[in-house]
């Protein structure tokens, strides 16, 4: 893509995640420590012969979904966030937003009290996060804006967010145009 063809296309002003869409091997766990311990309401099922795929609400026009299938060889796996596992190549986790230090505090005290295992509270700079898992070992994170970089333009200069010492080029191009110089071409497989 050219940038004579990036200045024809216009802006897309994204609203969030509609749904993140996951594996659950028993949905049965996943409405009870989705709804019941996250407090993630329950918004839509859908149900077929072979599979079930349910929503839950996580802010405002925001959902994770999970997808059950009937008869499934998988076999399920945990692995922490933040750690490579060659299972899992283009998943590691799920981050889920709350407001302020507060919010993650009483989510933690949550699920601990649903004995739900939880880390303390980790600084990462810019945001601060507490790591647990779902019922199928999905690696779980809740974060908070320390310094909130959405809604709001890119300073590119703000070391508190753009912290890489050694950015990728499209990175680079980005500080630089405005824009990157070529995009990758994929495929539906």
């Amino acid at each position: 893509m050219t940038a004579n063809d990036e200045a024809q296309i216009p802006d897309i002003r994204w609203r969030g995640i509609n749904h993140l869409a996951l594996v659950s091997h028993d949905m049965d766990a996943t409405v009870r420590f989705y709804h019941g311990v996250l407090g993630a309401r329950l918004i839509a099922t859908i149900g077929h012969p072979n599979f079930r795929h349910y929503f839950f609400e996580i802010g405002p026009a925001n959902s994770i979904a999970f997808f059950e299938y009937t008869d499934s060889k998988t076999e399920p796996f945990a692995k922490p966030a933040g750690i490579p596992d060659a299972r899992a190549p283009q998943f590691d986790h799920v981050s889920f937003n709350v407001a302020d230090e507060a919010a993650l505090l009483a989510l933690r005290s949550r699920l601990k009290a649903a004995d739900v295992e939880v880390t303390d509270i980790v600084d990462h700079g810019f945001i601060h996060s507490i790591y647990f898992t779902d019922p199928d070992g999905i690696a779980l994170e809740a974060s908070c804006w320390v310094v909130d970089a959405t809604g709001r333009d890119a300073d590119y200069g703000d070391g508190r967010v753009f912290a890489d010492p050694n950015p990728v080029p499209a990175v680079t191009e980005i500080t630089r145009d405005g824009q990157v110089a070529s995009t990758p071409r994929t495929q539906l497989v």
